[in-house]
């Protein structure tokens, strides 16, 4: 890599990490470009050299998050081999919970972007957008895949529209993840139940009904 090149991604990183510090610690929202710039400590103009605008800075670093995300599942999947679907889906699953406990920040940047109206960002159209809109059909991809092949092995129900249910899966996860999250103090104190153990419940409850010889 020549030096130039070099030292253009060691800038790109450095504002990068400068966004993540101030949109973590203010919400994406109330921060402002000016902030950016002045914890990266470069000017304004030099920020917008590397990003054309806060929005793209959104993308990047939920692109880090997924990557992050992404590179965990994969990591189960080497270490511990899947020897069915349902495990395969537990696998997918969990590295999600996983990824929840150990990456809150990003976690919570991706969530806030899924239960957000999108339109408000539609007009960022570049790189940035399109490997963060891959990496989550990469993710997407994980989920169908594994239906499919419970549908293919006979463990998993026949009919299943494998695609379109990992859709459903993914919004009915985020939704329990977010509830789990947001109203722990209220789950416990008028449910008696435990956040985590909501979100176990809930994924053998998705099992259970997927199985092709459970009920509900």
């Amino acid at each position: 890599m020549k030096r130039k090149q070099l030292e253009q991604e060691i800038r790109r990183k450095d504002i990068l990490d400068a966004a993540e510090r101030v949109f973590f610690s203010k919400g994406f929202e109330n921060a402002s470009m000016d902030e950016v710039a002045k914890e990266a400590e470069f000017s304004k103009r030099t920020v917008y050299v590397y990003f054309n605008s806060k929005e793209q800075i959104y993308f990047e670093i939920m692109i880090r998050g997924y990557r992050l995300l992404i590179g965990m599942l994969e990591k189960d999947f080497l270490e511990h081999p899947p020897e069915d679907a349902q495990a395969e889906l537990r696998s997918i699953f969990f590295s999600f919970y996983r990824f929840r406990e150990a990456c809150p920040l990003y976690f919570k940047a991706i969530m806030e972007y899924e239960t957000k109206d999108t339109d408000a960002r539609s007009g960022v159209e570049d790189e940035s957008k399109k490997e963060c809109y891959r990496l989550g059909e990469q993710l997407l991809g994980y989920l169908s895949r594994a239906l499919l092949n419970g549908v293919k092995e006979g463990t998993l129900k026949k009919g299943l529209d494998c695609r379109k249910l990992a859709l459903i899966l993914w919004a009915c996860t985020i939704g329990v993840f977010n509830v789990s999250e947001k109203k722990s103090s209220y789950l416990k104190d008028y449910h008696q139940v435990d956040p985590k153990e909501l979100v176990t419940d809930y994924f053998d409850m998705i099992m259970g009904f997927l199985d092709r010889n459970g009920e509900i």
